[in-house]
């Protein structure tokens, strides 16, 4: 059974080597266990898909809310899915510092990521139009 989990968080160390390293290990980890995503960075904040299989989607989100790395880890959707929307990428990234605001804007009060201020499915939907406007780098 495949599920979609998406959840927020933030990062206890912004730098570039931390959060490149977050996104080598995540690469790295999900290839071999079937999960598919995107993460999205911005000001400190994360938003992320992860697809896959029900066990390994559940201890992958496990296994961040233990993650040093990141504080305030909040579930904001998760639903048993028919396909998945992510499954070109191992574990795609948006670079928020190059998108337009009015992508931002479209979906919330401020053009600044702030998943926490908005529904799953706001953030979700979200990630869909970055995903349809090719704003995602590292495409397996």
């Amino acid at each position: 059974m495949l599920v979609r989990l998406l959840y927020a968080s933030r990062a206890t160390d912004t730098s570039p080597a931390t959060i490149e390293a977050i996104l080598a290990q995540a690469r790295a980890h999900n290839t071999g266990n079937g999960i598919t995503g995107i993460l999205c960075y911005g000001a400190g904040t994360f938003l992320q898909a992860i697809e896959g299989g029900r066990m390994a989607v559940n201890d992958l989100y496990g296994h961040i809310q233990r993650d040093a790395r990141h504080k305030d880890v909040v579930l904001l959707h998760y639903e048993e899915i028919m396909e998945r929307r992510f499954g070109g990428w191992t574990m795609g990234q948006v670079n928020l510092g190059k998108l337009n605001a009015s992508t931002l804007l479209k979906y919330s009060e401020k053009a600044t990521l702030d998943p926490y201020a908005v529904s799953g499915k706001v953030s979700l939907a979200l990630l869909e139009e970055l995903m349809a406007t090719a704003a995602i780098v590292g495409r397996s």
